[in-house]
């Protein structure tokens, strides 16, 4: 496989993200939370009742994609639906130093504020590795995690000898070419075609990453792809099930099992894990392969309350 190709695919699925609420059925008693001066890096809306469930979304995509499943887990959890600041059309923050860890620690500031019980942490792309990085940052803070699409370092995809430092100058070419301004639509319609199967979430997901600010999409792919968590994941003390995409990649030579290899060699310090794969999903399993992912994210979650007990 071709690393600049690959590392172009991936980069298109953790940056043309999107949704829209018209996928899902309107979610009830919908509330926002706290003070957004608490959080500038993002805001929250509380969906549901019953345990906590934290729902982070991948870079440029609001709280919205998660509708579905909100709709699905709300009778039986407290669902806080995280929406990243500057993506999705959401107002960008005034600066973008330490952008991800300063986002990683207002998450954790705002579980200790709403006393959130370990909460579950559900993350898609980028969200999935902010969800790694709150566990590793605080063990004690969160319960089980479910990481859709995800990686705990980016950059070392094919080259699992690659050092964060060593990931520097092409995560800098990378933000100065994103920095530069918002990419054409039908090229970030054409990107983003390999990562969702429906043809209406294609354009809405272009639309969305249209709306983000392009400043602080650069900056966050840039602190992902310079932060290596893979050792770090020894210190997870919960359940991590890790659901993952293949199909995305196929047109660059990648097969189930070699995909399945990488994320194996990357989560190989994590405690308790298990790796599923998707037969057909693209990026956005959550969407191309709904059942599945919910079927796969319940007997999880069922399988960590009862161990727990």
């Amino acid at each position: 496989m071709n690393l600049s190709a690959t590392l172009r695919s991936l980069a298109a699925a953790l940056l043309l993200t999107g949704s829209t609420a018209a996928f899902a059925a309107p979610l009830a008693t919908a509330v926002v939370a706290d003070s957004p001066a608490a959080h500038p890096g993002f805001t929250v809306k509380v969906v549901g009742k019953g345990k906590p469930m934290l729902l982070i979304p991948g870079l440029t995509c609001p709280g919205a994609v998660w509708n579905e499943t909100v709709a699905h887990y709300q009778k039986q959890y407290q669902c806080h639906i995280i929406s990243l600041a500057g993506f999705g059309g959401t107002p960008a923050q005034a600066s973008t130093d330490n952008l991800l860890q300063g986002v990683r620690d207002q998450l954790l500031a705002y579980i200790k504020t709403q006393k959130l019980n370990k909460p579950v942490i559900v993350g898609h792309s980028l969200g999935g590795f902010l969800g790694l990085w709150l566990s590793t940052t605080q063990p004690d803070a969160v319960g089980p995690l479910v990481i859709v699409d995800s990686l705990p370092f980016m950059a070392a995809i094919q080259n699992p000898d690659l050092t964060a430092e060593q990931a520097k100058p092409m995560a800098e070419g990378m933000r100065k070419q994103m920095s530069r301004g918002k990419m054409p639509m039908a090229q970030q319609r054409m990107m983003v075609t390999s990562l969702i199967t429906d043809t209406a979430r294609i354009s809405l997901a272009a639309r969305w990453g249209q709306a983000s600010d392009p400043a602080t999409v650069a900056q966050a792919m840039y602190d992902m792809s310079t932060t290596d968590l893979r050792q770090d994941l020894a210190r997870i003390q919960q359940p991590v099930l890790v659901l993952g995409a293949w199909a995305a990649y196929k047109q660059y030579g990648s097969t189930m099992e070699s995909t399945r290899a990488i994320f194996a060699r990357q989560y190989a310090a994590l405690p308790q894990h298990r790796i599923e794969m998707s037969e057909a999903g693209k990026h956005f399993l959550m969407w191309d392969d709904t059942q599945w992912f919910l079927g796969q994210a319940d007997a999880f979650l069922k399988q960590a309350a009862v161990a727990k007990k």
